[in-house]
């Protein structure tokens, strides 16, 4: 009888190793391949096992985030409190009194490039649970060109490797929760197809329901298999920019009424940061129907990068622009350097442009992108860039014409 593996059908003398059972034989190449599958589904198993986890208090939390995202406290305590609730949520369904405890969706205001994205990233890093990022501009009404709601719990589903158990516990980012906000002020019998319509279909969700998701995405089938996932405990994260909801705080605040008792009393309003003052009411004024504004409770706000701010993003983050570029260039063994008043340059380009911490990658990566083309090339072992390089490279590039409106 001719020896050989019993699972790939590999010859002895094919093989380094073949070692015998009492019905066959494997080789050392499929032990191999055995030993990374084993791992493989070991490692999903564990992947989302809270058991094995040391759940971290709110204040943990916070300092993590703390490395990656300059200020915003308030927003980091909210968020912080919330993730840590949705853990003690699920890790204790059933309260010996009978109290059931409700999730808290949260929402997130803020202006374009204060970090809303970010700090859900950040928060996905330290997470044992599922963690999906979507974004509601795809989003459209069910039968219409574009993406079913729950295709977010598609994203959900593939974030847990298609452990329904595991998706059931996860937590989604919905990002630019305000692109889908209603159209016009008044209902109207013509369909809202990408606003109202979309914020209908997401109500369910919300509040916890169980819906039927096609595992691979895309548009529902009646032969598609679909599987069955309970939203009622997924905690919700929104975020959006909410442009030119400042005038309808404002409004509501009555800060622009003639009078000498209505300027005493609107003395003490800060008009340089109008969102600390965001109420549930300023939403459904925006085009956020009632129902998605009681479906999410807790309301916060980031405030709007200051030049001190943007400072400290440059450089003092774990994952600093500054860092980054200065981790690129070490991969080709060139040392970069950066001169002080260059960081007080690109602050001020940012601050002109309006972009927040947006822009100072883009003015980052006008700057360098000479450099990084051509040092690999030139065989230098060393760049200090300086503000004359850095005002000839942007000049060069024409910056001027970016300016916003």
């Amino acid at each position: 009888m001719t020896e050989k593996c019993s699972f790939c059908g590999r010859l002895k003398k094919d093989v380094n190793i073949l070692i015998s059972g009492t019905t066959g034989f494997i080789c050392d190449f499929c032990v191999d391949q055995a030993q990374v599958i084993v791992n493989e589904e070991i490692e999903k198993k564990n992947k989302f096992d809270l058991k094995k986890v040391r759940l971290l208090k709110p204040a943990e939390i916070k300092r993590f985030l703390d490395l990656y995202v300059i200020g915003q406290d308030d927003a980091k305590k909210f968020l912080s409190v919330a993730v840590y609730n949705h853990y003690k949520r699920i890790m204790n369904p059933v309260s010996v009194d009978d109290v059931e405890i409700e999730k808290s969706n949260i929402i997130l205001v803020g202006e374009t490039g204060t970090g809303k994205t970010l700090l859900a990233r950040t928060i996905a890093k330290m997470l044992h649970l599922p963690f999906s990022i979507v974004d509601a501009t795809v989003l459209t009404e069910a039968g219409y060109v574009g993406e079913d709601v729950e295709s977010i719990l598609t994203r959900l589903l593939q974030a847990a490797d298609y452990n329904v158990k595991a998706a059931e516990k996860g937590i989604i980012f919905i990002d630019e929760i305000d692109k889908i906000a209603r159209k016009s002020d008044n209902p109207s019998i013509t369909r809202d197809v990408s606003g109202e319509g979309v914020q209908q279909a997401l109500l369910k969700l919300l509040e916890g329901s169980i819906v039927q998701v096609p595992p691979q995405g895309g548009r529902k089938h009646p032969e598609q298999k679909l599987i069955p996932i309970d939203t009622t405990n997924i905690l919700f994260i929104c975020g959006g920019a909410f442009e030119g909801i400042e005038k309808k705080i404002a409004f509501r605040l009555n800060t622009k009424v003639v009078g000498y008792n209505a300027l005493r009393t609107s003395d003490h309003i800060r008009r340089d940061n109008m969102l600390q003052y965001i109420a549930p009411q300023d939403l459904r004024m925006y085009g956020l129907i009632p129902e998605i504004v009681g479906r999410l409770p807790v309301l916060t706000y980031l405030e709007p990068l200051d030049r001190e701010a943007l400072r400290r993003i440059l450089t003092e983050p774990k994952n600093a622009i500054i860092k980054q570029y200065i981790k690129l260039f070490l991969m080709d063994n060139i040392e970069l350097t950066f001169e002080e008043d260059v960081y007080d340059y690109i602050v001020d380009k940012a601050l002109e442009f309006k972009l927040g911490a947006r822009g100072l990658r883009s003015i980052c990566e006008l700057i360098m992108v000479d450099a990084m083309f051509e040092m690999p090339s030139k065989g230098a072992r060393k760049l200090t860039v300086t503000r004359q390089y850095s005002e000839e490279k942007l000049g060069k590039a024409n910056l001027h014409r970016l300016k916003a409106a």
